[in-house]
């Protein structure tokens, strides 16, 4: 199992949990699981073509996924995922 952290605008989706469990190797997978459980967090996350929307940052452990292997990123039991919005200003 891994646990993943989800930002509170997508909340309302996971019914109002801070910290769900999802399982599966791989952050993919793990994205997939959370929308069989969770309905409509996918689109939330991914865009069409399965890539992450550019104005999300998923962390591994505190480590940028991009920096590692994106979505392929392989993960172990006992791993944190944190979803995170994006902050711009200017």
């Amino acid at each position: 199992m891994i646990n993943v952290r989800i930002p509170t605008p997508l909340r309302t989706l996971t019914r109002d949990q801070e910290v769900v469990s999802a399982t599966g190797t791989t952050v993919s997978e793990i994205i997939d699981d959370l929308q069989s459980n969770y309905p409509g967090i996918k689109e939330r996350i991914c865009t069409g073509n399965g890539e992450l929307h550019r104005f999300l940052n998923v962390y591994l452990n505190d480590e940028d996924i991009r920096f590692r292997d994106g979505t392929a990123t392989a993960l172990n039991a006992g791993d944190e995922l944190s979803i995170i919005p994006a902050i711009a200003g200017g």
